[in-house]
C-alpha cells in the first residue's frame, strides 16, 4: 500500500512561544512524503533526501500514529524530500509531518475521509511525542495543512480562524540552523504583553503590522538581528523573523519586495522570492 502527499512551508505572523497563541501562513515551497505500508513489516523506517544522518523520528511516529488510528498498525517506510531547509524557521517539521500523515492516509485509502484539521493534529501529537516542538506548533501545522493564514490556540490545538491572504513573499535563510526545541521559552514569555498585542492586531486583520511587531520582539528575545526587518520596512507590508529563526520573511507586492531583495542578498545564505499559498497539504 503506497501513498504520496505534499505540504507547504509556512512563515510566521505570531510566534506562539510567549502565550500559546500563534499565527502563520503557507508559503509556496513543499515537503513531499512517500509512504509504503506493509502489514508484515516490523515498525517504520524513515529517510530524508540529501540528509542521510537526519533524525527521522517525527515522520516515523506520524506513520505509526496514522496506522494505529485508521489502519491495523501496519509498519513500513517513509521517505521525505524537501524544498524547505531543515531547522530554518520555515516550518519544515510541520510540513514533513503533514505530508507524512496525509501520505499514510492515502496509502490506507482514507485521505478523503479524515478532516484536514484532525490530520494536522496527528502530526502535532507526533511532534510533541518525539520532542521536536515546544508549543505543539498547531499554528504552523494548520497553516501548512489548510493553506492561507491561520491563528490557533496551541494549548488546546484549537483553530481560531483562517483567512485567505495573497502576497508575494521574500525569504532569506542564513546558512546556520536553529532548532525550535532549543528555544529559550522563559525569555520569550517575558514579551507576552507584546505577543498579546500582536494577536489583537492579527485578529483585526492588520497582518503586516502584526508580523513586524512580532519579528522585532522575538528577534530581540531570541538573539537574532533586527536589521533585516528594518531594511525591509520601507517596502514590505510586513516582515518578521520566522519561527525561532534564522529565516526572515517579508510580504507585500512583488515590485516592492524586489527593492528588498538586493538588501537581503548582501547577507550570507539564500534569498528566494515566492508567494503565499491558499491550498495546503494534498495528495500527489
Amino acid at each position: 500500500m503506497d501513498g504520496r502527499a505534499a505540504a507547504p512551508a509556512a512563515g510566521t505572523v505570531l510566534n506562539a512561544l510567549a502565550t500559546g497563541i500563534g499565527s502563520a501562513f503557507a508559503l509556496d515551497f513543499d515537503v513531499t512524503a512517500d509512504v509504503s505500508l506493509d502489514a508484515t513489516a516490523d515498525g517504520v523506517t524513515g529517510s530524508i533526501a540529501d540528509h542521510p544522518e537526519a533524525d527521522t523520528a517525527l515522520v516515523e511516529r506520524c506513520v505509526s500514529l496514522v496506522t494505529e488510528e485508521y489502519g491495523d498498525g501496519e509498519g513500513g517506510a517513509v521517505h521525505t524530500d524537501s524544498e524547505v531547509p531543515l531547522a530554518s524557521g520555515l516550518k519544515s517539521s510541520s510540513a514533513a509531518a503533514n505530508a507524512t500523515v496525509l501520505a499514510t492516509l492515502d496509502a490506507l485509502g482514507e485521505a478523503d475521509t479524515v478532516a484536514r484539521e484532525d490530520a494536522a493534529r496527528l502530526g502535532v501529537r507526533a511532534a510533541r511525542e518525539v520532542g521536536v516542538t515546544v508549543t505543539g506548533a498547531f499554528d504552523d501545522a494548520s497553516a501548512s495543512m489548510l493553506g492561507g493564514l491561520t491563528m490557533t490556540d496551541n494549548r488546546e490545538d484549537e483553530l481560531l480562524f483562517r483567512e485567505e491572504v495573497e502576497w508575494a513573499a521574500l525569504v532569506w535563510t542564513p546558512p546556520e540552523q536553529s532548532f525550535s526545541a532549543d528555544a529559550d521559552v522563559e525569555r520569550c514569555q517575558r514579551i507576552a504583553p507584546i505577543a498579546d498585542h500582536v494577536a489583537d492586531l492579527a485578529a483585526d486583520g492588520a497582518y503586516g503590522t502584526a508580523m513586524t511587531v512580532n519579528g522585532l520582539a522575538f528577534a530581540a528575545a531570541l538573539g537574532h538581528p533586527t536589521e533585516p526587518i528594518v531594511d525591509a520596512l520601507p517596502h514590505a507590508d510586513g516582515a518578521s523573523l520566522s519561527g525561532t529563526g534564522p529565516s526572515y520573511v517579508a510580504v507585500g507586492e512583488e515590485d516592492a519586495l524586489q527593492e528588498v531583495k538586493p538588501l537581503w542578498d548582501d547577507n550570507p545564505g539564500t534569498v528566494r522570492l515566492t508567494t503565499t499559498r491558499l491550498d495546503g497539504a494534498r495528495t500527489t
